[in-house]
């Protein structure tokens, strides 16, 4: 035992200095290693932190949500006509739903009008989606308030003139000033402003991004435009599951509650969507199937290459010490303690132009965060494997 570490001392000794004699060919291997481990970690990386973004954005909007709504998030093109016919979720709906349903804990409408200008004096914004929103609609998307609050429960029945704005709205129209309590202009009509929702993150999809919108309640909003028109942009019903309840109890409580206020027929089709995260997780699941497996590829050539490059410098090390090699064993060095010395020679080859390669991940990858303002990180499990 004693005599095998005194042998991998000695080659560990023999391969720094093997590697240092020859800068040249030591630079031209670690370089290939390095191309290798930096294509592979950085592209696998790069899809793992894409799919993480994705994914934590799309959990914003519950695994245990429901959406009605006019179109479903799938592909339409062959039957777009069929579904362009069919009438908005209204307000009529979700008040049937509310009442009658067993399975939902909190059911919320919301109806974007349309683009407006909100002014402020000389200051004024153009298109900031006007949306018409229900009271419990701060609690179904977990709004966070950078400045004053939602709607009171006074505020709304009565369809008091107040308003929210987005984080990007307040910011362009107040600048330093305290937005809370001041008046601004929508449609002629003057509204006070009672809150300004928080600034949304630097998502890649962000279905939740309100840094544009202003927000009034569903009685107010009536007065400005007519919410059972086809023009309205869109209208949702968000039905949350009651706790232990599955998605699919859901739908079919709502799917009948649906058919029997809309008056249809047991042969007519269903003239709503009723959607959920799944479906748009499950086109993702493909999408992100077919990056990785690029990644693959792109790492199979990268290993290639890495190996090319290590065996090469170890065909010319031991061509270059033929020699001593036959001095070695005519001393009676065994073949194992021959092939030792070349494998820890190797093995510090690759560790050397890994962390090397890894480096150059890490630097180039804090580079695109701080330029593009979305995070990339490295998977230290996915870059162990590899190295």
């Amino acid at each position: 035992m004693r005599t095998i570490l005194k042998i991998i001392r000695e080659s560990i000794l023999q391969a720094f200095q093997q590697l240092s004699g020859n800068k040249l060919r030591t630079f031209l291997s670690l370089l290939g290693i390095s191309i290798g481990i930096f294509c592979i970690i950085g592209v696998l990386s790069a899809v793992d932190s894409l799919e993480d973004n994705v994914r934590g954005s799309l959990d914003k909007l519950g695994n245990d949500v429901v959406y009605v709504k006019k179109w479903p998030w799938r592909d339409i093109s062959d039957s777009w006509w069929d579904y362009v016919k069919r009438p908005n979720p209204d307000y009529e709906d979700y008040e049937v739903l509310n009442e009658r349903s067993k399975t939902i804990k909190l059911t919320s409408y919301h109806a974007a009008i349309g683009f407006r200008t909100v002014k402020f004096n000389s200051s004024s914004v153009e298109r900031s989606i006007l949306i018409a929103a229900s009271q419990e609609f701060d609690q179904m998307f977990s709004l966070e308030f950078e400045y004053g609050r939602y709607f009171s429960s006074a505020e709304y029945f009565y369809g008091a003139n107040k308003i929210i704005l987005g984080f990007k709205v307040a910011e362009e129209l107040f600048a330093d000033l305290d937005p809370i309590g001041r008046m601004v202009k929508v449609q002629g009509k003057k509204y006070e402003v009672i809150g300004v929702i928080e600034k949304a993150g630097d998502d890649l999809i962000n279905p939740l991004d309100f840094d544009e919108a202003i927000i009034v309640s569903y009685p107010n909003g009536r007065t400005l435009a007519n919410l059972k028109a086809r023009y309205i942009f869109d209208t949702s019903v968000t039905l949350k599951a009651a706790d232990g309840v599955p998605l699919e109890n859901v739908k079919d409580e709502v799917t009948g509650i649906l058919r029997g206020h809309r008056r249809l027929k047991p042969l007519q089709d269903d003239d709503f969507s009723l959607n959920e995260l799944s479906m748009v997780a499950s086109f993702f699941d493909s999408f992100f199937f077919v990056l990785n497996l690029l990644g693959i590829v792109i790492g199979i050539f990268a290993i290639l290459v890495g190996a090319v490059s290590v065996s090469n410098i170890m065909f010319v090390s031991v061509k270059e010490r033929t020699s001593i090699i036959g001095v070695k064993k005519a001393l009676g060095a065994k073949n194992f303690m021959v092939l030792l010395e070349f494998l820890i020679e190797a093995i510090i080859l690759c560790l050397l132009g890994g962390a090397i390669g890894l480096a150059l991940v890490y630097a180039i990858m804090q580079l695109l965060t701080n330029a593009i303002g979305f995070e990339l990180y490295i998977d230290m499990g996915l870059s162990l494997i590899h190295i």
